[in-house]
């Protein structure tokens, strides 16, 4: 690290004396205050605390000069012309209204060496941030209470990963990856005099860009995406602790709700009329599963697996250490919150243009800047031209559309994750691994450095075993108090999987072209929806997905750690791509996904154990199949639906059991009154989704704290399985006797107990008409850095717009939202004219606060509009606002 020229904000020893606590008012209180980041920002702007007390109006108004100075000197340069080396020809790059460039080159070379800088005229620090967060390396710059955080990824092995890849990665893909990092590091040097105000409070300047940097922002996003192991944990400990029959309850596989793209249309309007349990996907989960109780009427099967300490209380992960985990992997931002999304395709039979329209809306946790970066991609008078949204720190377009096609992403969710319970003996260099042919072979190691800020380095030394000729790190030193030796198997630790080029996909015509391109496509496993200006619509799975066990008679998946030496968990290859989940040109018109179940009954491999929810799938498939001559602002009508079908269910049957209680409660019996009138729309303004929301947290701890012991709220927490909405509707509605705890005379009673518990801990109005859903479900989206002071806020001048903002819709809603988690972009792409297409990422281009283009796009994101993204020559020269011409050097 180099340090900057001096400033006057140098941080001294006064940061010991004036802690920025109090500086914090935001609605989160208290929880800011533990901020990893809040120790190295305490020496940035201690000395202005400092100077505050003794000259506050100068103080102030020098930092706000230099905040503002250092913001405006680091905006790009957008217009005229600008010579960089790498470049075979002159690149232009023209930009619309909203900043989005559109790249012009003679070569496909030159195109990806301008993107790169162009990317990082815009993105630099959060390119640099995230590569820093893959690979383990924040405590460098951001001090000691990042280590716990670089820890556990070094003992997941994320970096190493990246380093295996990049060593075995086909030189096509390599050159790729070296021309886009030459732009970035391009860009570098042209901002190392004024770099981004990020680098200067944390007085640091990034390193040059390398390929290794491309796939470690990659694998930020497989992890995010794939990361299920602590859920497995996390179950282990649920199932020591309750029987089967409730473990059976509270882990439903897919639902009737389901409607799987291949298959044929579905009645969704009612469950079958024999229902009496929770049916579990049979293609999922009955496949050579044994049972330790048979299905009845009283409960759905218990998914037992062969490891000795599977659903006993023998030996698991302590509570305490999961918990712990969950913070520091930051595994679970909201509840119910599925980082996975929604898609859908119509045919030209049910569109007005008489073309598809194909939508797309990625559900991510929110940043600042966004997670995406829109980009326009042009080379070689047009043989490539591809627009949509890019990754920061990886060349070419993830979603979006070319000349002919267009495609759209959702998260699958397969299970690509196990955890082994480790046979081991020894200790240190001589300790050693037990496999399933009965012999012992020395366990693998690996030095991993960790450089502190002002801190010596931290030294580890991560253990692994090996399973299929792939290392398989030892995790249990995650865990203080684990005494087991656990390893775990990921995708990503077999280079092969890991496929960063989008250049055939980019360059598809066909859905012939379109499916090769995905064939060799590693992961994270997605469901990809396709649309072509031939007027065919598609679906295809894609990603590597284990088969466990032999591939022709696959083992079921276990939820949670198994044996280490039962060889029905090792696995025998992937499923074959062309036998993965497909469809093309169906029947109806429509294909949709939204991370719920996607395998019709039969399917012969287990994808997944845990789909998601299934009520934003329905209600697309509902909305869709019902319509006809549908248009764009359509498909942005459905992205921004925030009707529930679960939260008005749950209320009608609340309404009635609060009627049939005992209770003379008159504000309990308003709330039946409001309840039973609600139309199921999660609105800002009304109150029932609130009363709703309220009861739903209070009743899983009435049900779920009888059972599990001295520390219930604690284990409580472990309890995040994807269909959990599902399982709490099946029990609400079906009132099975072995819930109901003793205290209550029946179910009436008990949601009768929840809703009042619920009005208590959310602190509802005593009037509850007056209770507004969007007082306690707001958007907040915060920067890294400058959310951690009101001083440093007022100083950069954080927009008001950041602050938290009144939001409609929840977790089962089209438009899923949580408090920083939410749809990341809304794309629609026109088949029957691409300058019609429109997309709207969530806050805007630039990561810098004076720029324009910063939040420019909020407004739209947050009302529900959107944009048109300019395609043709014609629209694009009509739209550019500004060109810069990029030269050879």
């Amino acid at each position: 690290m180099n340090s900057y020229d001096p400033d006057p904000f140098e941080p001294t020893l006064l940061a010991r004396r004036f802690p920025i606590e109090n500086q914090d008012e935001s609605p989160r209180g208290k929880s800011r205050l533990n901020s990893p980041l809040r120790p190295i920002l305490l020496r940035t702007i201690a000395i202005l605390v400092a100077l505050a007390l003794i000259l506050p109006a100068t103080a102030f108004v020098a930092g706000r000069y230099w905040t503002r100075h250092a913001l405006r000197a680091s905006l790009p340069q957008i217009d005229g012309t600008l010579s960089i080396p790498g470049l075979s020809a002159p690149v232009t790059v023209q930009r619309d209204a909203h900043g989005v460039p559109h790249i012009h080159a003679a070569t496909l070379d030159d195109l990806i060496v301008a993107q790169g800088f162009v990317t990082a005229q815009d993105r630099l620090w959060q390119m640099d941030i995230l590569r820093r967060h893959a690979a383990g390396e924040l405590a460098e710059v951001l001090g000691p209470s990042l280590v716990p955080h670089d820890r556990a990824q070094r003992i997941l092995q994320v970096r190493a990963a990246a380093d295996r890849a990049i060593a075995t990665l086909p030189p096509d893909q390599l050159h790729w990856l070296q021309l886009y990092a030459r732009g970035v590091n391009d860009s570098i040097e042209v901002q190392r005099p004024h770099l981004p105000i990020e680098f200067r409070i944390l007085r640091y300047q990034p390193s040059q860009w390398t390929p290794r940097d491309s796939i470690l922002v990659g694998l930020a996003m497989f992890q995010d995406l794939t990361n299920s192991f602590p859920q497995k944990l996390d179950r282990e400990a649920l199932s020591a602790k309750l029987p089967p029959e409730l473990l059976g309850d509270l882990y439903p596989v897919g639902s009737w709700r389901d409607h799987p793209p291949t298959q044929p249309v579905l009645d969704l309007t009612n469950p079958p009329a024999d229902f009496n349990e929770i049916p579990l996907d049979e293609s999922q989960s009955k496949l050579n599963i044994p049972t330790t109780k048979p299905a009845t009427k009283t409960g759905a099967p218990y998914l037992a697996v062969s490891s000795p300490d599977v659903g006993s209380s023998k030996r698991t992960t302590s509570t305490g250490d999961l918990l712990a985990l969950q913070k520091i992997l930051a595994a679970s931002h909201c509840e119910g919150c599925t980082a996975g999304s929604n898609n859908w395709v119509v045919s030209g039979t049910r569109t007005a243009s008489g073309k598809p329209l194909l939508s797309n809306d990625m559900h991510l946790n929110h940043s600042v800047p966004g997670v995406w970066y829109e980009a326009d991609l042009q080379s070689a008078s047009g043989s490539f031209h591809v627009a949509g949204v890019t990754l920061p720190g990886y060349p070419f377009v993830i979603v979006g559309h070319n000349d002919h096609i267009a495609w759209g992403f959702t998260n699958l969710g397969a299970d690509v994750q196990d955890i082994y319970i480790e046979h081991t003996r020894g200790t240190g260099s001589a300790a050693e691994y037990e496999s399933s042919d009965s012999n012992w072979h020395p366990i693998l190691h690996q030095r991993e450095v960790i450089h502190v800020l002002h801190h010596s380095d931290v030294i580890l030394d991560v253990a692994a075993t090996q399973h299929g000729g792939v290392a398989t790190p030892l995790i249990s030193n995650l865990f203080p108090r684990e005494t087991r030796s656990l390893s775990l198997r990921w995708t990503i630790y077999d280079p092969s999987n890991i496929t960063p080029s989008f250049l055939s996909i980019d360059s598809a015509i066909d859905w012939p072209s379109f499916t090769a391109a995905f064939s060799t496509f590693g992961g994270p496993a997605q469901n990809v929806v396709y649309a072509d200006d031939h007027g065919n619509i598609g679906y295809h799975a894609a990603g590597r997905i284990p088969i466990r066990g032999s591939l022709t008679q696959p083992t079921a998946l276990s939820p949670v750690p198994t044996d280490a030496l039962d060889p029905t968990h090792e696995w025998a290859g992937y499923i074959p791509f062309d036998q993965l989940p497909q469809s093309f040109d169906p029947p109806g018109g429509v294909l949709a996904t939204a991370n719920a179940r996607v395998t019709a009954d039969g399917y012969p491999f287990p994808i997944t154990l845990n789909w998601a929810a299934p009520y934003r799938n329905e209600r697309i498939w509902k909305v869709l199949s019902s319509r006809d001559h549908l248009t764009p602002a359509d498909m942005l009508a459905l992205q921004t639906d925030v009707y529930s079908d679960l939260d008005h269910v749950i209320a009608q049957r609340l309404a009635y059991a609060i009627d049939h209680s005992q209770t003379k409660d008159k504000r309990i019996r308003q709330a039946a009154d409001i309840l039973r009138k609600w139309n199921g729309n999660v609105d800002v303004t009304a109150a029932a989704p609130a009363i709703v929301d309220a009861t739903r947290a209070a009743l899983w701890p009435l049900l779920l704290n009888p059972h599990l012991g001295p520390h219930p709220g604690g284990s409580a927490a472990l309890y995040t399985w994807s269909e959990k909405p599902y399982a709490e509707e099946q029990l609400i509605m079906h009132t099975p006797a072995r819930w109901l705890p003793p205290t209550y005379a029946n179910w009436d009673e008990l949601l009768t107990a929840a809703v009042a518990q619920g009005l208590i801990e959310s602190h509802a109005p005593f009037n509850l008409t007056k209770w507004q859903y969007g007082q306690s479900h707001v958007v907040n989206i915060e920067h890294p850095i400058f959310a951690q002071s009101r001083l440093l806020q007022r100083l950069v001048g954080i927009p008001t717009g950041t602050k938290p903002q009144p939001q409609s819709g929840d977790t089962t809603t089209i438009k899923q939202v949580g408090r920083s988690f939410g749809p990341s972009e809304r794309f629609t792409a026109d088949l029957s004219n691409f300058d019609d297409s429109t997309l709207n990422i969530v806050l805007g281009q630039s990561g810098n606060l004076t720029s324009p283009w910063f939040m420019d796009q909020w407004p739209a994101w947050y009302k529900g509009t959107t944009f048109n993204l300019p395609f043709s020559k014609i629209a694009t020269d009509a739209a550019a606002t500004h060109t810069l011409t990029l030269t050879p050097q």
